[in-house]
């Protein structure tokens, strides 16, 4: 199950499945949510009924699904894309994109302004804008809510909002398969970094399953091992993971989580 898509295409995904399929030498069938990052601690999710085994989901949905009294997932590996920035590590930032003709020059000139985020269970688009409206002191004059990142920058790229914050690898993807878009904005601030959306596997899986699972992912490495198709997505390699990773995350989230969105005219 990815929650993932439309913002990273669903052929990512489905290339991961064919590659972790011949790993394991079984089918692997894939589903996508498209209205969310991942799911929220207490609602229905996919992992403790044994519809999906395996998940690709945003950082705050592992760790609620982490805090609950029993967790149904744990971390599994987590993807490496190619980026100077991350010196092989499983980390990513939030791009904070505006128009190519925006007068904004720092996050500080954009206060006030509005912004399009894809959804309130994602880390880039919506947490990391929430943790520097709060570090500032200031307020954004609207919250968007736009459905996906790629939502979000033609939202920006069409001026109808001011400014979003975009995952760095969804940014990298899109602008590659559509120059044009990229010749409309301009990234004006990059967060970060945080620790990568995670691949999470089903708690109750049976432990040979589960190291059967992790093999076939983590065995992907850069060079002739990884497919081709991956690579294409600028894909370097999965890596292992541990909670501790999340830590800054989780604390994030702590500091954040229950709080009003700070909006002009909110409370």
């Amino acid at each position: 199950m990815t929650y993932l898509s439309p913002s990273i295409p669903r052929s990512f995904f489905e290339a991961v499945a064919e590659h972790m399929s011949r790993g394991l030498g079984r089918p692997v069938t894939l589903s996508e949510e498209t209205a969310v990052s991942g799911p929220a601690g207490g609602e229905p999710e996919p992992f403790s009924n044994g519809t999906a085994d395996v998940g690709f989901m945003c950082a705050p949905s592992f760790l609620w699904l982490s805090e609950l009294a029993s967790p149904p997932v744990e971390l599994l590996g987590a993807p490496v894309f190619w980026d100077a920035r991350n010196g092989g590590r499983a980390v990513y930032f939030s791009e904070v994109v505006v128009r190519h003709d925006s007068p904004a020059r720092s996050f500080e000139d954009l206060l006030g302004c509005s912004w399009a985020y894809n959804d309130d269970r994602s880390l880039s688009g919506y947490y990391s804008l929430l943790e520097k409206l709060s570090e500032s002191g200031g307020r954004a004059g609207e919250l968007r809510h736009s459905g996906s990142h790629l939502d979000s920058l033609r939202l920006v790229a069409r001026g109808a909002v001011d400014a979003a914050a975009i995952d760095s690898n969804v940014l990298a993807l899109q602008l590659g398969s559509e120059p044009d878009l990229g010749q409309g904005l301009r990234i004006l601030e990059s967060w970060g970094p945080y620790a990568v959306q995670p691949v999470v596997v089903r708690t109750s899986l049976d432990r040979e399953t589960k190291e059967l699972l992790r093999g076939s992912l983590l065995g992907n490495g850069a060079g002739p091992e990884m497919p081709p198709l991956l690579t294409g997505f600028g894909l370097q390699r999965f890596a292992p993971v541990v909670p501790e990773d999340y830590a800054a995350e989780r604390r994030t989230l702590a500091g954040l989580t229950g709080r009003a969105p700070a909006v002009e005219g909110g409370s």
